[in-house]
């Protein structure tokens, strides 16, 4: 979804709970936006603005690579990896999708999506055989699907209609999640829904949810997953950041059903969440672009635990540190509990 989000000062904040922020180390600093991001090889990977693409190695943050994936100033919020390479693709039209070979860092462009309304949204690997990205619709208003498989890039038949006005947003790379039987791809704007997807036989079921909708802004921006049946939604309005009613929910059927958690008791606006490693679904944390949040109940209470600003995108690297990247920078986070 074409959105235009506004630069923001940076700035710290760190507020005392049981779990809190202990330390921020900024690894890189430019001038880019980032908005997905792969740990790979001690490693963080990003794409981002200007044909930007690279890497910072958290072992030794001097260690880093940046290089230009295109002469134009394409905009990339896509990323993902296979076991020799990764891949991207920029938003706009036309939609190139670059194979980066993971040993020598060329890129090439190995797929094209001419239609005017290409917008990817995110990009999601289930395996190193088994990828999938998703545009906005062209005027047909279908699911607009590609699918990675065999080695190659196809467009992935299907007769799934969008609601007038449900498209997806371009924040973080983390609106498709999926397990080893299910793929789960969250919409929003005027309808914000969870569209799940049999990985066994490549059927759709569509299911409603209670978050907040109706407007191109509102919605799901980022959901994950544990197993096939916990996972947990987040997003809100990015015009309306403070607004926090009917933006985090959580499932416990596979997307079924959705119950909505922490209705005005949380930080606001956010654009993605992770699970924390080995938590179960437990524990998890939320970034949006005025705070970091954290909750330690599979999603029910949230506690704010910095107002750090300009950042978009999180992972975690072991079950105390995360990294964060954002606007102009990538830092690492180390968690106090």
């Amino acid at each position: 979804m074409k959105k235009i989000f506004s630069t923001l000062l940076l700035s710290v904040g760190v507020i005392t709970f049981s779990q809190q922020i202990d330390s921020f180390e900024t690894i890189l600093s430019d001038k880019i936006s980032i908005r997905a991001i792969e740990i790979e090889d001690h490693k963080v990977w990003y794409s981002g603005t200007d044909s930007k693409f690279g890497f910072v190695d958290l072992e030794n943050p001097k260690n880093q690579k940046q290089i230009e994936l295109y002469a134009g100033k394409l905009e990339f919020r896509t990323l993902g990896k296979d076991k020799n390479s990764f891949y991207t693709i920029n938003v706009g039209s036309p939609a190139r999708f670059f194979k980066i070979d993971k040993k020598d860092l060329k890129p090439q462009i190995v797929f094209t999506d001419p239609a005017k309304t290409a917008f990817y949204d995110a990009l999601h690997f289930v395996n190193d055989w088994l990828a999938y990205t998703f545009s906005d619709a062209d005027k047909d208003n279908i699911l607009k699907l590609a699918v990675y498989k065999n080695g190659k890039w196809e467009m992935f038949k299907n007769n799934l209609m969008l609601n007038t006005g449900e498209a997806a947003f371009a924040a973080s790379n983390t609106n498709i999640a999926s397990s080893e039987n299910y793929l789960w791809i969250a919409t929003g704007g005027k309808t914000s829904r969870i569209l799940k997807m049999n990985l066994k036989n490549g059927k759709f079921d569509t299911f409603d949810t209670p978050f907040v909708q109706g407007e191109s802004s509102q919605g799901i921006y980022s959901i994950d997953f544990y197993g096939d049946e916990f996972g947990v939604a987040v997003g809100g309005d990015y015009t309306k950041q403070e607004a926090n009613i009917n933006n985090i929910a959580t499932t416990r059927d596979g997307g079924k059903t959705w119950q909505i958690q922490a209705s005005g008791q949380n930080a606001g606006y956010m654009t993605c969440v992770k699970i924390k490693p080995g938590s179960k679904g437990e524990e998890m944390i939320a970034v949006g672009d005025q705070n970091i949040s954290y909750s330690s109940d599979f999603g029910k209470t949230w506690k704010k635990i910095s107002d750090e600003k300009g950042l978009f995108v999180c992972q975690w690297i072991d079950g105390n540190t995360v990294v964060f990247a954002g606007n102009g920078r990538i830092v690492t986070a180390r968690l106090k509990f």
